[in-house]
């Protein structure tokens, strides 16, 4: 089965069609809009990555992985766009190409390095020109055009709610346009880090740590984990209202950036991948190792939290170091592993974990980490477990949810609560009203603060 998506660039003379879903990349093959040709096929197979720019007088600009895992810039002639045409305008760098867009006739190129976005700006020869200067550690999106010198762009963090800024290309200088007003609210207050700590085969992880300033290392803050780790998805730093009550509380927001997402390219994502996904879990249980031995916190106030690939994260690392934690917040998790392939999407999942289809040593591996098949059952102590799923979720099907806390419940984990929290009238998790959004942290939240011992006093 495959994906389709129709692109037509701002020059409005093309359109392409890109193919996904049966590799880990995408086909690309294009035609002339005025009817001019047929049809050119720039790339056959799903292998790798292309993403489609613009074309500007008869040269299409591309970026793509093929020999570069983090990425470079092409063009190619777009009556041949075959690879023997195209040609590499910016090569690969340290930090992982996320995407080009014009400025007039220069060239904005965004790198995601140690997970965090910086920007370029380039002549349309490939010549590094300037660098825009960003508040901290953030996330941007550009807004610029050919057909004019302005660029605007916003930029977030976790201690700056999304603003737009405007960047003058001449003197190098980026002005506020708008910020959001949060009442009551001073982000100053604030203050992120970002440490690097071991895994277990010595690997160097990022992490991010937020918190309030004045903070103590005492080993005394609670903590709250939160991980993806997979399907070429990077965790860069942006801002969410909900955790401002963690933090008002005394609480360290950490965020860890593990194998099987994007952060180092390509390799990086495939070091977290099928017969390779236990990386992702001891990434996971060295951050809290790291955080404990670092002083920061201890296993008795972690919480670790993290949804759909990050819900089968938290459910793994729960059954493997049960001891690490306090409180676990599996979200709509893929908790089956020997099955998941057989609904709805799971199918397009394959190429991250593997199927036990594959073969014998394929089912092993999965059936070894499955959460819903490694609960322990002898007494041993887990954390406070609070699954949540949704009744239509049709990409992560709730029996997942459903048989992985039926599990849990018959099973002699100890005396902490094992719940499961079920919405009704809603899905995987985007598109959720805010009213669906605000019930479901408040029960979160009120889940973890009841299982840490904290009473949370409002600002």
């Amino acid at each position: 089965m495959h994906f389709h998506t129709a692109y037509v660039p701002d020059s409005e003379d093309y359109l392409f069609v890109i193919g996904a879903g049966e590799g880990t990349g995408t086909s690309v093959m294009v035609k002339s809009l005025k009817g001019i040709g047929d049809w050119k096929i720039m790339e056959p197979s799903q292998d790798y990555e292309i993403n489609i720019i613009d074309v500007v007088d008869g040269i299409v600009y591309f970026t793509t992985n093929i020999d570069a895992p983090k990425g470079r810039l092409m063009s190619a002639p777009v009556s041949n766009p075959v690879r023997s045409s195209w040609k590499e305008l910016i090569g690969e760098g340290e930090g992982v190409l996320k995407s080009m867009q014009f400025s007039g006739d220069n060239m904005l190129v965004t790198y995601e390095k140690d997970a965090s976005d910086h920007v370029y700006l380039y002549d349309k020869s490939g010549k590094q020109l300037a660098e825009i200067t960003l508040p901290t550690f953030g996330s941007i999106a550009l807004s610029s055009s050919r057909k004019n010198d302005e660029v605007f762009y916003s930029f977030s963090s976790f201690t700056y709610p999304s603003a737009v800024y405007s960047y003058d290309k001449n003197s190098g200088e980026s002005t506020l346009v708008k910020k959001p007003d949060v009442s009551g609210l001073d982000m100053d207050d604030y203050v992120t880090e970002q440490v690097f700590y071991p895994s277990a085969d010595g690997t160097k992880v990022p992490m991010f740590l937020t918190y309030k300033k004045g903070l103590e290392r005492d080993g005394k803050n609670p903590v709250y984990l939160y991980g993806y780790g997979g399907f070429n998805i990077s965790l860069t730093p942006g801002f969410s209202p909900n955790r401002i009550l963690w933090l008002e509380n005394g609480g360290i927001y950490a965020q860890t950036n593990l194998r099987g997402g994007s952060e180092y390219g390509e390799e990086w994502h495939t070091a977290g991948t099928k017969m390779n996904k236990l990386n992702v879990f001891n990434d996971f249980i060295s951050a809290a190792e790291y955080l404990v031995k670092e002083n920061w916190t201890n296993p008795e106030l972690i919480t670790i939290e993290g949804g759909s690939n990050g819900g089968l994260l938290v459910g793994a690392t729960v059954n493997m170091r049960p001891d690490l934690f306090k409180v676990a917040i599996p979200r709509v998790g893929v908790m089956d592993m020997m099955r998941y392939h057989l609904f709805t999407i799971g199918w397009n999942w394959a190429s991250d974990y593997g199927t036990s289809a594959d073969s014998k040593e394929m089912a092993q591996y999965l059936l070894d980490y499955s959460p819903v098949h490694n609960i322990k059952n002898d007494g041993t102590p887990y954390p406070a477990i609070l699954v949540t799923t949704a009744d239509h979720d049709d990409r992560v099907v709730p029996a997942h949810s459903f048989k992985y806390a039926a599990t849990l419940q018959a099973a002699d984990t100890g005396d902490a609560p094992k719940l499961i929290r079920i919405d009704s009238n809603a899905g995987h998790g985007a598109g959720k009203p805010l009213a669906k959004v605000v019930d479901e942290y408040t029960d979160i939240y009120s889940f973890i603060y009841q299982n840490l011992g904290i009473a949370p006093v409002e600002k």
